[in-house]
């Protein structure tokens, strides 16, 4: 035992022996690898994780894939030294991975539970191990959220407990989305707590795709305030590139019950109220739900339905005081009361005096007087058709012609009320003698042609007509106006002393002679007779010199066409001494300095087509 003692140095010895092969592998090589942190990808799209490394001293290498579940580390494929590329079996990713020349991995159809570590491991034999892990996250836009309110009764105010307001939902989104709450466009502070007035509670729920669901219900003790408030809600979710994106909600409003403070009472008519009309009366409280309501007028109980009270084809006896008064058994103390005092608009029928139908004689006077009641300031107007001829309830017509016969309006109305008018009519008939028209001149194109001639009379009763000559004749007649047309062959005599009309009733007889005359037309700034025979018109004898200046003008230019043709014609026959110098000079050039264009004409033609004869064939 005393040969086998270890000293110091045997224990030294021993020590480096045992440190030998590890030191010898650390420093006989290294293996250094590389990838991204993270790679992001949306559902359903392809991934592809990159992966690099370098190994010294060079050696050969095996590359391969690994994920992490759960703490573990599970392959799913791998480069081998040959250059084989295997996927392993039996991974949630068998069927959907492949391994590049690269060593980059590529998952096609990315499903949100592929969101895991992905290790990217080097063997290299004695240069050692290295690895490098790639985060994989996956993406998928939840749908828009809805907003549904509970099918309990409406709320209460002023409750001591918190009341379900509504629920929100949103359904398949990835990763995890976030529900914001908002009231009246403005967010809710994200409170858990239930033992706080306003308190939201979310529901997570994974579905078996991988995708979340997620709800959120809010609590809140209302109060009147929120009678009109609206509601929201909003999701809010993550897509790549650290994009944070919103999606809101339909509103909803609450059915919030409190009690009635004070009543209103109001005419819905937008108008003054007049008889015929109908009148709606709302009285209301500033509660909810509204009370019943009771109605009287002038204290006399009368019957309403709900809070509306409908009068219809008032008359003025329907003008009083009318009250509607509530109570509700949440606010007992409240004076729920309202008071309208309706006034009802009219005017009474129109009273002309005298009321019957006046007959008066050609030349008399006739006078009207109208006069009406209303329930306010009003106007009285005598009217014929749209003209207004007095405006005071008087209308007096001194020496009456037959154009003052026909109907007159009186006219009441309230201007400060649209539409409240009354009115009566009167006929005026006004008898005399007749009296013509003046007659319309009667033209025909010559002598022995028909003629038309109408003759107009006022006169009542209705005057009978006589023509001389007579014709074929007819009579039409419209109020105290008659028109007789008759038409005959004209004869020299009624081209010479025309047509006379006469026309004649108990009270006198008128006449008028009615001319005929040739019609004339325009021809070259004189009127000619369709006889033949020109004369000169009016304007013509007052512009006498101009038109003289305008006609010596024209026969100066015909006689300088006419002669302009002769010398064409006697020149192109050969016969004008100067058109042969001409062409001559042309030909032989004999022309210095000025510009000669020739114009060539088929000569044989030309002289053909003025001549009338054939062309000659000797040329």
């Amino acid at each position: 035992m005393d040969g086998l003692r270890f000293g110091p140095w045997s224990l030294l010895c021993t020590l480096l022996l045992l440190l030998l092969p590890w030191a010898f592998q650390v420093c006989s090589g290294t293996v250094t690898v590389k990838s991204v942190p993270k790679v992001e990808v949306l559902k359903g799209d392809t991934a592809s994780l990159p992966c690099t490394y370098t190994v010294s001293p060079p050696s050969s290498t095996i590359v391969e894939w690994y994920i992490e579940v759960r703490g573990t580390r599970k392959r799913v494929a791998f480069h081998s030294q040959g250059g084989e590329k295997i996927t392993d079996m039996d991974t949630p990713l068998s069927d959907r991975v492949t391994i590049g020349d690269d060593f980059t991995l590529t998952i096609s159809a990315v499903k949100p539970s592929d969101e895991l570590t992905f290790y990217c491991q080097v063997t290299a034999g004695p240069a050692g191990v290295g690895d490098i892990p790639t985060m994989l996250k996956v993406f998928f836009a939840p749908e828009k959220p809805e907003l549904t309110k509970p099918s309990t009764q409406a709320i209460t105010a002023g409750e001591t407990t918190s009341s379900e307001i509504g629920t929100c939902k949103t359904m398949n989104g990835h990763p995890e989305p976030r529900i914001i709450w908002f009231k009246d466009d403005q967010p809710l502070p994200e409170v858990k707590d239930r033992k706080e007035k306003t308190y939201m509670v979310p529901l997570l729920e994974k579905e078996a795709s991988g995708l979340y669901t997620l709800k959120s219900t809010l609590y809140m003790q209302p109060t009147k305030a929120d009678k009109d408030s609206v509601f929201q809600c909003m999701v809010e979710y993550s897509m790549p590139g650290d994009q944070i994106k919103q999606k809101k909600s339909d509103t909803i409003t609450i059915d919030l019950n409190y009690p009635s403070e004070t009543a209103t009472f109001s005419l819905l008519n937008a108008d003054p109220v007049k008889e015929g009309d109908t009148v709606t009366m709302k009285c209301e409280t500033d509660g909810n739900p509204q009370p019943d309501f009771d109605f009287t007028k002038d204290g006399k109980v009368i019957k309403g339905q709900g809070g509306l009270l409908t009068l219809k084809s008032v008359n003025r006896t329907d003008a009083a005081m009318y009250e509607c008064t509530a109570i509700d058994f949440d606010n007992l103390d409240a004076d729920l009361r309202g008071v309208i005092k309706l006034v009802v608009n009219y005017i009474d029928p129109m009273s002309v005096t005298p009321k019957e139908p006046q007959v008066v004689m050609l030349g008399d006077k006739v006078e009207w007087q109208c006069k009406t009641k209303a329930s306010g300031v009003h106007t009285v107007q005598w009217k014929k058709g749209s003209e207004v001829l007095s405006q005071d309830g008087t209308l007096s017509i001194q020496d009456v012609s037959y154009k003052n016969a026909g109907e007159y309006m009186c006219v009441g109305a309230v201007p400060s009320v649209a539409g409240l008018i009354a009115q009566a009519g009167v006929n005026l008939t006004v008898k005399g003698k007749p009296m013509i028209e003046a007659p319309a001149l009667a033209e025909v194109v010559k002598e022995g042609d028909a003629v038309t001639l109408k003759c107009s009379a006022y006169g009542l009763p209705v005057p009978q007509f006589t023509w001389k000559p007579s014709g074929k004749e007819s009579v039409s007649v419209e109020g105290n106006k008659a028109m007789s047309t008759v038409t005959l062959q004209t004869t020299p005599e009624i081209m010479k002393d025309g047509v006379t009309c006469e026309v004649s009733n108990e009270h006198g007889s008128d006449s008028k002679k009615l001319p005929v005359s040739l019609k004339r037309a325009i021809h070259n700034s004189a009127e000619v007779l369709l006889s033949g025979n020109p004369v000169l018109t009016s304007a013509d004898k007052q512009q006498g010199g101009s038109s003289g200046v305008v006609i010596a003008v024209v026969v100066c230019v015909l006689l300088l066409l006419l002669m302009v043709a002769l010398i064409y014609f006697l020149n192109k026959k050969s016969k004008l001494p100067c058109s042969k110098k001409s062409k001559k000079e042309v030909a032989t050039g004999e022309v210095n300095n000025d510009i000669v264009v020739e114009m060539k004409t088929d000569k044989a033609n030309e002289e053909a087509g003025l001549l009338n004869k054939k062309p000659s064939t000797n040329q």
